[in-house]
């Protein structure tokens, strides 16, 4: 009896050892394609996962320089060359003119980088937009 009993613990552990790589498989199959689904989105809008925030000064010889800063609130994708859209106004926010330029740095998940850029900004420019236009994706 005490043989049967102990082949039958046997048994179960052997089941519940087995059941457990089984469902620690599917748990790691599960992750990696919710990190590929994750992935493929934010590479399709890098847009939506890239902030910028920036000020503008004019300095001596009268250029407008602005600084701003970069920041990749994506999971997994890293992006390059940041496209930007400056929008130049004046103090009735009348839109004087619009200007691209692009970023040539690295955004890795999570980083910010601090960029500045140099105008001769229009006549009666008071404050200067940004705005992220797109990225490259740097593949994995």
């Amino acid at each position: 009896m005490k043989r049967h009993f102990a082949l039958i613990i046997l048994a179960v552990t052997f089941l519940f050892a087995c059941n457990e790589n089984d469902s620690s498989q599917q748990k790691k199959e599960s992750y990696e394609l919710t990190k590929k689904e994750l992935l493929s989105k934010e590479q399709k809008d890098p847009t939506a996962f890239i902030s910028i925030t920036g000020h503008n000064k004019k300095n001596i010889v009268g250029q407008t320089v602005v600084r701003g800063t970069l920041t990749n609130k994506a999971s997994i994708a890293v992006f390059k060359d940041v496209d930007i859209k400056l929008s130049f106004y004046s103090k009735t926010k009348a839109l004087l003119e619009t200007d691209k330029e692009t970023i040539f740095d690295i955004l890795e998940p999570g980083e910010s980088k601090d960029f500045k850029t140099k105008y001769f900004a229009p006549k009666g420019t008071d404050s200067v937009g940004l705005q992220v236009l797109g990225a490259k994706v740097i593949a994995h």
